[in-house]
């Protein structure tokens, strides 16, 4: 009886993107986003070659692993949420996630960044408008406000080890409420 796997061909195509998708998300996590491409092949179960079929950079793997992070974020907005519990989870998210910070540093002339850029900003846009409109949020801030403040709130996160990360997180998200 062999122990080889088969080959399912086109068939395992969806299933191998996503074991991809989760993988990258773990080793980018653990070993940052210079982690070899192998690393993730190997922890999703497929070949390299499946790798390249599906992503044609490094980018654009990375940025597919943390997708996750924009629909979570999405589904606050669509469910009423506010630009606290927006700010609330990229807190969470970079506290827990810090290789976000270094993907948008260390990719920031892959086009990938700007698809992720936009729709995280038109995240805000809608959190924004929500807010503005039920008066929870100033007529005065704007989105690039608020990307500011996330990029204050991953200036905090690249402190230290993880619990010094969520201390200095946790400060500065008290300091940006102070207005909200």
């Amino acid at each position: 009886m062999s122990t080889t796997r088969s080959n399912r061909g086109p068939a395992a195509a969806a299933q191998n993107r996503a074991a991809l998708i989760r993988a990258a998300a773990e080793v980018f996590s653990e070993q940052g986003v210079d982690a070899p491409l192998s690393a993730i092949a190997k922890r999703a179960g497929v070949g390299q070659a499946s790798l390249y079929r599906h992503f044609r950079s490094r980018g654009e793997l990375a940025f597919a692993a943390f997708e996750s992070n924009l629909d979570d974020l999405q589904e606050i907005v669509d469910r009423g949420g506010s630009l606290s519990d927006v700010l609330t989870v990229v807190a969470e998210q970079l506290a827990e996630i810090s290789v976000l910070i270094e993907l948008t540093a260390s990719l920031a002339d892959d086009p990938h960044l700007a698809e992720f850029e936009g729709r995280m900003r038109g995240i805000l846009d809608a959190v924004i408008d929500e807010g503005r409109a039920s008066g929870t949020v100033p007529a005065d801030y704007s989105t690039g406000d608020i990307i500011l403040s996330i990029g204050m709130l991953s200036a905090a996160a690249r402190a230290g080890g993880r619990d010094h990360r969520r201390a200095a997180i946790a400060r500065a998200l008290e300091l940006l409420r102070i207005r909200l």
